[in-house]
Protein backbone atom coordinates (compact mmCIF):
# COMPACT_ATOMS: atom_id res chain seq x y z
CA UNK A 1 0.00 0.00 0.00
CA UNK A 2 2.83 2.38 0.87
CA UNK A 3 4.52 1.76 -2.47
CA UNK A 4 1.20 2.29 -4.25
CA UNK A 5 0.63 5.64 -2.45
CA UNK A 6 4.14 6.77 -3.37
CA UNK A 7 3.47 5.84 -6.98
CA UNK A 8 0.21 7.78 -7.03
CA UNK A 9 1.88 10.82 -5.47
CA UNK A 10 4.68 10.67 -8.03
CA UNK A 11 2.19 10.44 -10.89
CA UNK A 12 0.18 13.35 -9.48
CA UNK A 13 3.32 15.48 -9.09
CA UNK A 14 4.43 14.65 -12.62
CA UNK A 15 0.99 15.49 -14.01
CA UNK A 16 0.88 18.79 -12.14
CA UNK A 17 4.33 19.66 -13.44
CA UNK A 18 3.30 18.81 -16.99
CA UNK A 19 0.16 20.94 -16.70
CA UNK A 20 2.21 23.84 -15.33
CA UNK A 21 4.77 23.58 -18.14
CA UNK A 22 1.98 23.31 -20.72
CA UNK A 23 0.24 26.39 -19.30
CA UNK A 24 3.47 28.43 -19.29
CA UNK A 25 4.25 27.37 -22.86
CA UNK A 26 0.80 28.33 -24.10
CA UNK A 27 0.99 31.68 -22.29
CA UNK A 28 4.39 32.50 -23.78
CA UNK A 29 3.18 31.48 -27.24
CA UNK A 30 0.10 33.71 -26.96
CA UNK A 31 2.21 36.66 -25.80
CA UNK A 32 4.65 36.18 -28.67
CA UNK A 33 1.78 35.96 -31.17
CA UNK A 34 0.14 39.08 -29.76
CA UNK A 35 3.40 41.07 -29.77
CA UNK A 36 4.10 39.93 -33.33
CA UNK A 37 0.62 41.05 -34.39
CA UNK A 38 1.07 44.46 -32.76
CA UNK A 39 4.43 44.95 -34.51
CA UNK A 40 2.95 43.76 -37.83
CA UNK A 41 -0.03 46.08 -37.58
CA UNK A 42 2.12 49.01 -36.46
CA UNK A 43 4.23 48.67 -39.63
CA UNK A 44 1.17 48.98 -41.85
CA UNK A 45 0.00 52.34 -43.27
CA UNK A 46 -2.35 54.14 -40.92
CA UNK A 47 -5.92 54.72 -42.09
CA UNK A 48 -8.48 56.67 -40.16
CA UNK A 49 -12.04 57.24 -41.30
CA UNK A 50 -13.19 58.98 -38.14
CA UNK A 51 -14.00 62.68 -38.63
CA UNK A 52 -13.44 63.24 -34.94
CA UNK A 53 -10.18 64.90 -33.81
CA UNK A 54 -7.55 62.71 -32.19
CA UNK A 55 -6.36 63.23 -28.63
CA UNK A 56 -2.62 63.81 -28.92
CA UNK A 57 0.23 63.49 -26.45
CA UNK A 58 3.20 65.72 -27.33
CA UNK A 59 6.50 65.07 -25.57
CA UNK A 60 8.79 68.07 -25.20
CA UNK A 61 12.44 68.16 -24.18
CA UNK A 62 15.18 70.55 -23.22
CA UNK A 63 17.60 71.94 -25.77
CA UNK A 64 16.40 71.97 -29.36
CA UNK A 65 13.79 69.21 -28.98
CA UNK A 66 10.99 71.59 -28.05
CA UNK A 67 11.81 74.04 -30.86
CA UNK A 68 11.77 71.20 -33.41
CA UNK A 69 8.51 69.80 -32.07
CA UNK A 70 6.73 73.15 -32.11
CA UNK A 71 8.00 73.76 -35.62
CA UNK A 72 6.52 70.40 -36.64
CA UNK A 73 3.19 71.24 -35.00
CA UNK A 74 3.03 74.56 -36.84
CA UNK A 75 2.64 72.73 -40.18
CA UNK A 76 0.01 70.28 -38.95
CA UNK A 77 -3.73 70.82 -38.98
CA UNK A 78 -4.10 71.35 -35.26
CA UNK A 79 -7.89 70.97 -35.47
CA UNK A 80 -7.33 67.28 -36.25
CA UNK A 81 -5.21 66.76 -33.13
CA UNK A 82 -7.22 67.90 -30.15
CA UNK A 83 -7.12 67.93 -27.24
CA UNK A 84 -3.34 68.30 -27.08
CA UNK A 85 -1.44 67.23 -23.97
CA UNK A 86 2.05 68.70 -23.68
CA UNK A 87 4.42 66.77 -21.42
CA UNK A 88 7.84 67.91 -20.25
CA UNK A 89 10.20 66.91 -17.45
CA UNK A 90 9.47 68.28 -14.01
CA UNK A 91 12.65 70.36 -14.12
CA UNK A 92 11.94 71.74 -17.61
CA UNK A 93 9.73 74.81 -17.21
CA UNK A 94 10.98 76.56 -20.34
CA UNK A 95 9.50 73.95 -22.71
CA UNK A 96 6.01 74.30 -21.28
CA UNK A 97 6.25 78.09 -21.47
CA UNK A 98 7.10 77.79 -25.17
CA UNK A 99 4.20 75.40 -25.65
CA UNK A 100 1.81 77.87 -24.01
CA UNK A 101 3.03 80.63 -26.32
CA UNK A 102 2.51 78.32 -29.29
CA UNK A 103 -1.03 77.47 -28.20
CA UNK A 104 -1.80 81.16 -27.70
CA UNK A 105 -0.65 81.85 -31.25
CA UNK A 106 -2.79 78.98 -32.59
CA UNK A 107 -5.91 80.15 -30.79
CA UNK A 108 -5.24 83.75 -31.76
CA UNK A 109 -4.94 82.75 -35.43
CA UNK A 110 -8.10 80.65 -35.30
CA UNK A 111 -10.23 83.36 -33.78
CA UNK A 112 -8.87 86.07 -36.03
CA UNK A 113 -10.08 83.96 -38.95
CA UNK A 114 -13.39 83.39 -37.18
CA UNK A 115 -13.75 87.10 -36.56
CA UNK A 116 -13.18 87.83 -40.22
CA UNK A 117 -15.62 85.17 -41.40
CA UNK A 118 -18.35 85.91 -38.88
CA UNK A 119 -17.61 89.65 -38.65
CA UNK A 120 -17.23 89.41 -34.90
CA UNK A 121 -16.22 92.43 -32.93
CA UNK A 122 -12.81 92.55 -31.28
CA UNK A 123 -14.43 92.15 -27.87
CA UNK A 124 -16.30 89.01 -28.95
CA UNK A 125 -13.15 87.52 -30.49
CA UNK A 126 -11.24 88.23 -27.28
CA UNK A 127 -13.87 86.47 -25.19
CA UNK A 128 -13.79 83.46 -27.49
CA UNK A 129 -10.00 83.44 -27.35
CA UNK A 130 -9.97 83.39 -23.53
CA UNK A 131 -12.53 80.61 -23.29
CA UNK A 132 -10.96 78.51 -26.04
CA UNK A 133 -7.47 77.92 -24.68
CA UNK A 134 -8.13 75.44 -21.83
CA UNK A 135 -10.30 73.19 -23.97
CA UNK A 136 -7.66 72.48 -26.60
CA UNK A 137 -4.44 72.14 -24.64
CA UNK A 138 -3.20 70.91 -21.29
CA UNK A 139 0.32 71.12 -19.89
CA UNK A 140 1.73 68.36 -17.70
CA UNK A 141 5.10 67.72 -16.07
CA UNK A 142 6.56 64.26 -15.56
CA UNK A 143 9.36 62.95 -13.39
CA UNK A 144 12.66 62.50 -15.17
CA UNK A 145 14.28 59.06 -14.99
CA UNK A 146 17.76 60.46 -14.47
CA UNK A 147 19.07 63.98 -14.08
CA UNK A 148 22.36 65.15 -15.52
CA UNK A 149 25.32 63.95 -13.39
CA UNK A 150 23.01 61.87 -11.18
CA UNK A 151 24.59 58.65 -9.91
CA UNK A 152 23.34 55.39 -11.40
CA UNK A 153 22.55 53.98 -7.95
CA UNK A 154 20.17 56.76 -7.02
CA UNK A 155 18.73 56.80 -10.54
CA UNK A 156 17.17 53.37 -9.91
CA UNK A 157 14.66 54.90 -7.53
CA UNK A 158 13.95 57.91 -9.73
CA UNK A 159 13.51 55.65 -12.76
CA UNK A 160 10.90 53.54 -10.96
CA UNK A 161 9.14 56.71 -9.85
CA UNK A 162 9.20 58.06 -13.40
CA UNK A 163 7.74 54.82 -14.78
CA UNK A 164 4.95 54.84 -12.18
CA UNK A 165 4.15 58.47 -12.96
CA UNK A 166 4.20 57.78 -16.71
CA UNK A 167 1.82 54.84 -16.22
CA UNK A 168 -0.59 57.02 -14.24
CA UNK A 169 -0.50 59.71 -16.93
CA UNK A 170 -1.07 57.22 -19.76
CA UNK A 171 -4.05 55.71 -17.93
CA UNK A 172 -5.46 59.18 -17.31
CA UNK A 173 -4.85 60.67 -20.77
CA UNK A 174 -5.23 57.55 -22.97
CA UNK A 175 -4.00 59.37 -26.11
CA UNK A 176 -4.76 58.22 -29.62
CA UNK A 177 -1.57 59.77 -31.02
CA UNK A 178 1.88 60.24 -29.46
CA UNK A 179 4.37 62.68 -31.00
CA UNK A 180 7.98 62.63 -29.82
CA UNK A 181 11.40 63.52 -31.18
CA UNK A 182 14.11 62.24 -28.92
CA UNK A 183 14.04 63.38 -25.28
CA UNK A 184 14.51 60.54 -22.80
CA UNK A 185 11.23 61.56 -21.18
CA UNK A 186 9.34 59.94 -24.04
CA UNK A 187 10.84 56.47 -23.60
CA UNK A 188 8.72 55.24 -20.64
CA UNK A 189 5.62 56.74 -22.27
CA UNK A 190 6.27 54.89 -25.53
CA UNK A 191 7.01 51.63 -23.70
CA UNK A 192 3.76 51.89 -21.75
CA UNK A 193 1.85 52.75 -24.95
CA UNK A 194 3.25 49.62 -26.60
CA UNK A 195 2.29 47.54 -23.53
CA UNK A 196 -1.25 48.94 -23.72
CA UNK A 197 -1.43 47.78 -27.35
CA UNK A 198 -0.32 44.28 -26.44
CA UNK A 199 -2.85 43.85 -23.63
CA UNK A 200 -5.62 45.62 -25.58
CA UNK A 201 -6.14 48.60 -23.27
CA UNK A 202 -5.58 51.33 -25.85
CA UNK A 203 -4.10 51.59 -29.34
CA UNK A 204 -1.98 54.74 -29.42
CA UNK A 205 -0.21 55.47 -32.70
CA UNK A 206 3.35 56.57 -31.92
CA UNK A 207 5.16 58.90 -34.34
CA UNK A 208 8.84 59.42 -33.68
CA UNK A 209 10.79 62.14 -35.52
CA UNK A 210 14.53 61.94 -34.94
CA UNK A 211 16.20 65.26 -34.18
CA UNK A 212 17.80 67.15 -37.05
CA UNK A 213 21.01 67.15 -35.01
CA UNK A 214 21.28 63.40 -35.62
CA UNK A 215 23.04 63.19 -38.96
CA UNK A 216 24.96 59.89 -38.91
CA UNK A 217 23.40 57.82 -36.13
CA UNK A 218 20.25 57.72 -34.03
CA UNK A 219 19.96 58.99 -30.50
CA UNK A 220 19.77 56.40 -27.72
CA UNK A 221 16.02 56.90 -27.40
CA UNK A 222 15.54 56.66 -31.16
CA UNK A 223 17.74 53.57 -31.41
CA UNK A 224 15.75 51.76 -28.70
CA UNK A 225 12.39 52.61 -30.29
CA UNK A 226 13.69 51.62 -33.73
CA UNK A 227 15.21 48.30 -32.72
CA UNK A 228 12.29 47.34 -30.47
CA UNK A 229 9.80 48.45 -33.17
CA UNK A 230 7.72 50.43 -30.70
CA UNK A 231 7.02 53.36 -33.02
CA UNK A 232 4.27 53.08 -35.63
CA UNK A 233 6.14 55.54 -37.83
CA UNK A 234 9.80 56.45 -37.52
CA UNK A 235 11.05 59.55 -39.37
CA UNK A 236 14.56 60.86 -39.97
CA UNK A 237 15.66 64.17 -41.47
CA UNK A 238 18.83 63.08 -43.28
CA UNK A 239 19.03 60.68 -46.26
CA UNK A 240 22.21 58.98 -45.05
CA UNK A 241 20.43 58.17 -41.80
CA UNK A 242 17.58 56.54 -43.71
CA UNK A 243 20.05 54.43 -45.68
CA UNK A 244 21.58 53.21 -42.43
CA UNK A 245 18.17 52.50 -40.87
CA UNK A 246 15.98 51.36 -43.81
CA UNK A 247 12.75 51.00 -41.82
CA UNK A 248 12.80 54.75 -41.15
CA UNK A 249 11.08 57.26 -43.46
CA UNK A 250 13.06 60.20 -44.78
CA UNK A 251 11.04 63.44 -44.59
CA UNK A 252 13.71 66.07 -45.22
CA UNK A 253 14.69 68.88 -42.87
CA UNK A 254 11.71 70.11 -40.87
CA UNK A 255 13.45 73.11 -39.33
Amino acid sequence: MLAMEKGINCCFTASASNVCIYFITITIALVVIRVSYVIYRSCKPLHTTSPQPLSTLIVLGSGGHTAEMLNLLSVLHTDSFTPRFYIAAATDNMSLQKARLFENSVIDKEFRMAALKCKLSRVSATLLYKTGVPENAQFVQIYRSREVDQSYVTSIGTTLMAIAHALWLMIKIRPQVILCNGPGTCLPLCVIAFFFKVVGIRWSSTFYVESIARVRRLSLTGLLLYELRMADKFFVQWPQLQRKYPRADYVGCLM
